[in-house]
């Protein structure tokens, strides 16, 4: 009898280990949301939606803005619903979180339990990095408005050309990521609009026997659209950490639309992301 006492326990206990590795999420525990065929659904999120799976064929859904879900009933579904048919699981991801919620199929008769907008709260949201370094569109925004408000140090580079001029004003550490706050300033009266502005990690010295290795690097935010300036423009680029050795640089290459544009390049040594302050 004890024996058969002890493996019950050891199977209760192993059932318990395994059911907190998995950190499952039980149907229980998916928040409720009731929906009818007269209104539709709209899910408000705190970020921009990357992904969204309606698990049942009677609901459809689109994107009307980058953070707001719309979901209602297909018409020809609706008798089917009010017999009982489950409406399904709405899975609606960010760039941060996944989020789910059960939706009840209600007569509108029921219309103080119908929903018509749900805000994604952070107590609905599971993130998707459990590392939990990872950031968001949003939290870029947030860093690079608070670096353009910081008072202005001494230049880290200056190239000036053609009466146009690019200063990289300060470089900052974001975790895995490189702020470059970027000067951008107009000298003559012509307007400069901007073609393409790239940035790369290329030889530092080329030689005419040996292939030119060159490596762009695509910003993954900047704090505004870059496409033309009359005096002066500041901007902010985020980019991956990217480490390269000392006989390569990262060049800033700004270039102008018109046939007989005007080109500028700043070079920035390896020395001077390392030496980048933290924020």
């Amino acid at each position: 009898m004890k024996r058969l006492l002890l493996v019950a326990h050891m199977l209760l206990l192993n059932a318990s280990i395994w059911a907190q590795q998995t950190d499952a999420v039980n149907l229980s525990q998916v928040p409720t949301v009731g929906i009818s065929g007269s209104v539709s659904l709209h899910f408000i999120s705190p970020e921009k939606i990357s992904y969204v799976d309606l698990s049942s064929a009677a609901m459809i859904g689109d994107l009307p803005e980058k953070n707001m879900l719309r979901v209602k009933a297909v018409p020809d579904s609706i008798s089917s619903l009010l017999s009982g048919s489950d409406p399904g699981i709405v899975t609606v991801v960010g760039e941060s979180f996944i989020a789910q919620y059960k939706l009840v199929f209600l007569k509108a008769s029921d219309s103080g339990q119908i929903s018509t907008q749900v805000n994604i709260l952070s107590s609905h949201m599971r993130p998707l990095d459990i590392s939990g370094i990872s950031l968001t569109q949003n939290d870029f925004r947030i860093n690079t408005l608070r670096l353009l408000n910081e008072p202005n140090k001494r230049p880290i580079s200056i190239q000036s050309m053609f009466g146009i001029s690019i200063t990289v004003n300060q470089i900052r550490a974001l975790g895995d990521f490189v702020m470059l706050d970027l000067g951008f300033s107009n000298e003559t009266n012509l307007p400069f609009d901007v073609d393409e502005l790239r940035f790369k990690i290329e030889d530092r010295k080329i030689n005419k026997s040996t292939n030119v290795q060159s490596v762009e690097v695509s910003p993954v935010f900047q704090l505004y659209p870059f496409e033309r300036f009359k005096k002066s423009y500041r901007n902010i680029y985020v980019l991956k950490k990217a480490t390269f050795p000392g006989d390569k640089i990262f060049n800033i290459e700004l270039s102008e639309k018109q046939i007989s544009g005007r080109n500028l390049r700043v070079a920035l040594r390896y020395s001077d992301m390392l030496e980048a302050d933290t924020f």
